[in-house]
């Protein structure tokens, strides 16, 4: 029989060597130097190997009672490993296992934000109440339940999410043989509608030439400051501008542009940027400050790392405008807004916004980008920026009308 003291003072060898309990039960240390707990037996005539731990997680006296556990089994004809995988394979079968699974093999295609609301849902809230749950017995009213909560927290538009995210992970489920339908497809309509709340965006010109002239007076750290007196230009999200990279901008062409890789994009495709001149003045003044790392506006923190998703409201509220009047994803609304008015085309402002085009036929069509009739837009939109910092009374070019 083993001891501890025998067991301390095994050491790896060149070749691996096992040290022998009682009852089929054995030590293996194979040259790496890990100690791990074996027990041989028979069943059925076969000779079989099953793992009981690692030393010294898993003790002397807690490896014996596994043993004898283990043999308790056998000699009721059940054999421990084929329990063993059952077990497993029933832990992998319950919405948890199958959300995490779900989740791992979306990390490279889904945004980083999108991700962490995603884990958030699943911690807090789906497997806190359903994720022991085998996917084969979830039912639609388990998933409602875990909704119900959230509605009755003021949560309205995350009891959505959380439909949607498990309807999601269902249908992996089913995609992948762990079960035959989605019931969350029958709680449509089961949850109290979200009112949508759009983004504030100052739209009236005015109120929107203080608005820059505001930015341009502000004072803070380069990252900020180039960030926000970009943003009006180029009317990006907030996350594609703060994640922004030197090497998507060529600056140095006649026709500058910046190309937004399709993984930061919500509809994940590649957005093409044409710069102004006013965006590459911006840019010129800025590399020198901040062109030596990857990212255009690094935190103060880690140049590893963006400004924060909040650091563009925050300055805006400096400057003493809040949320009902404009934050940082206003800036799309106010261009949206503007530029039909002063009456370009509205599929080209749509385009320019990265937007999704339901109608899959002028979707096909719009995948030729349209570049030298958005360039001429973001050229006379920036001059147009300009006139109403100054104050003046500005008449926009107009040459892609409708």
């Amino acid at each position: 029989m083993l001891t501890e003291t025998a067991i301390k003072a095994a050491r790896p060898e060149s070749k691996a060597y096992k040290l022998y309990d009682e009852r089929g039960m054995f030590l293996f240390v194979p040259p790496t130097g890990s100690r791990l707990w074996r027990l041989k037996y028979r069943i059925g005539g076969k000779e079989k190997l099953l793992a009981l731990g690692a030393y010294p997680d898993i003790s002397l006296k807690t490896a014996r009672a596994r043993r004898d556990d283990a043999r308790k089994l056998i000699a009721n004809g059940i054999d421990p490993l084929a329990q063993k995988k059952a077990e497993r394979t029933a832990t992998a079968d319950t919405f948890a296992a199958l959300a995490a699974e779900y989740l791992d093999r979306k990390r490279k295609t889904l945004h980083a934000k999108t991700l962490s609301k995603a884990q958030w849902l699943l911690d807090d809230w789906l497997n806190k109440y359903i994720g022991n749950t085998s996917v084969r017995e979830l039912t639609a009213a388990n998933v409602l339940s875990v909704c119900r909560r959230l509605e009755s927290k003021g949560k309205h538009e995350s009891a959505h999410r959380a439909r949607a995210l498990a309807s999601r992970v269902m249908r992996y489920a089913v995609a992948t043989g762990r079960c035959d339908s989605d019931p969350c497809r029958d709680l449509r309509g089961a949850l109290t509608a979200v009112k949508v709340k759009n983004h504030a965006g100052i739209t009236d010109p005015a109120k929107l030439g203080a608005l820059l002239r505001a930015i341009d007076g502000y004072e803070g750290q380069p990252s900020t400051v180039y960030a926000l007196r970009i943003a009006p230009y180029v009317f990006v999200r907030p996350g594609e501008l703060r994640y922004a990279e030197w090497s998507e901008f060529d600056l140095d062409s006649k026709e500058p542009l910046w190309r937004i890789p399709a993984g930061r994009m919500k509809m994940k495709e590649q957005h093409l940027v044409p710069l102004a001149r006013q965006v590459v003045e911006l840019l010129s003044e800025l590399e020198p400050l901040t062109g030596d790392g990857r990212l255009l506006f690094p935190s103060l923190t880690s140049a590893e790392r963006p400004i924060s998703d909040n650091t563009l409201n925050a300055a805006l509220r400096r400057m003493g405008y809040t949320s009902e009047q404009h934050v940082a994803h206003g800036f799309r609304s106010t261009a949206s807004t503007l530029l039909n008015e002063l009456d370009w085309k509205p599929d080209l402002i749509e385009l320019q916004l990265a937007h999704a085009e339901r109608n899959k036929v002028r979707a096909a069509y719009n995948r030729a980008e349209r570049l030298p009739e958005r360039r001429t837009m973001m050229s006379a939109w920036a001059d147009y920026l300009d006139g109403l910092k100054a104050g003046g009374k500005v008449v926009a070019i107009r040459s892609g009308k409708r």
